[in-house]
């Protein structure tokens, strides 16, 4: 029924299908791989329930925008609210060399896309989730309102939260410039984890499912830190260092930064990965007498 769905808005949106396969790509949409009349093989997603706004138009901008800063992307070949068609990339090589690139490509991105200002033109996605990019020009305030305790309200976070773990979050925030250095704004790809790192037709690193806004870097990289990641991907923490001159210690600050994703995931899902477990224990030290 939901291939069904997916062939239907394809054969609807002009690109007739004589065959679609499915794909585990991303968690919030259906998605597949289309073989078409015409010869061509194309990817393909939609939403069974659509979310209330244009999620495939973001989508669509935030590949657009890594493209033009030098990050290889899929093309966007068709976006409408219900269906966003791409090129095909292909799985990525699990080998040093791999990660070595990927990691100099973004660091490039990164060092490239300078702002004085977080935040982007407009609201955006994570996921089926909204994402507030109101602009702010203090990156400490837009990381604690706009990443953090903008997720306090949703449901699932109020059920995973009692009010000591809230007080003690807001805690946390206010003592984020104490517990990391000031950092300059830039294009992030904002949900950069290794199942949305692909690679195209040649075998070099290509991503997807981006999530951008301008905001400090260490949001790519501790993304990657803190999910699974292959060994060769230890390249990738290295090169990445060693390119943007990261100071001592600098992966220390990477769980703060990793409190966006988890509480995200604990507003989208009831099994959250153990986000509620590591946002508990990160702010454990803020509680009133560290209980």
């Amino acid at each position: 029924m939901a291939l069904q769905q997916l062939r239907d808005r394809l054969d609807a949106a002009g690109f007739p299908v004589s065959d679609v396969r499915p794909t585990d790509e991303g968690f919030a949409a259906l998605s597949g791989i289309a073989s078409l009349q015409d010869g061509r093989t194309v990817f393909a997603k939609t939403f069974a329930q659509q979310p209330d706004g244009d999620v495939f138009a973001a989508e669509a901008e935030g590949l657009v925008a890594l493209g033009s800063a030098g990050l290889r992307t899929p093309e966007v070949l068709h976006s409408d609210p219900d269906l966003l068609v791409l090129s095909v990339l292909q799985p990525r090589q699990e080998t040093p060399e791999f990660w070595e690139k990927l990691a100099r490509d973004l660091a490039n991105v990164h060092l490239t896309t300078v702002s004085d200002r977080f935040g982007w033109p407009h609201d955006g996605w994570l996921g089926s989730k909204s994402q507030h990019n109101a602009w702010e020009t203090d990156g400490f305030v837009f990381f604690a309102e706009r990443r953090v305790l903008r997720w306090l309200p949703e449901p699932r976070v109020q059920e995973k939260l009692d009010p000591s773990d809230r007080k003690a979050l807001e805690r946390l925030c206010s003592a984020l410039p104490d517990l990391m250095p000031p950092r300059p704004a830039c294009l992030t790809h904002g949900d950069f984890w290794a199942q949305n790192i692909l690679a195209t037709a040649d075998g070099s690193p290509a991503v997807i499912d981006p999530a951008v806004s301008f905001m400090w870097a260490d949001v790519d990289v501790a993304h990657l830190w803190s999910t699974p990641h292959p060994p060769q991907a230890a390249r990738f923490f290295d090169v990445y260092a060693e390119v943007t001159r990261a100071g001592p210690d600098w992966t220390d600050r990477l769980p703060y930064v990793q409190l966006r994703q988890h509480l995200a995931l604990m507003a989208m899902f009831d099994d959250d990965w153990g986000s509620a477990d590591a946002v508990r224990e990160l702010v454990r030290p803020f509680r009133r007498g560290g209980a």
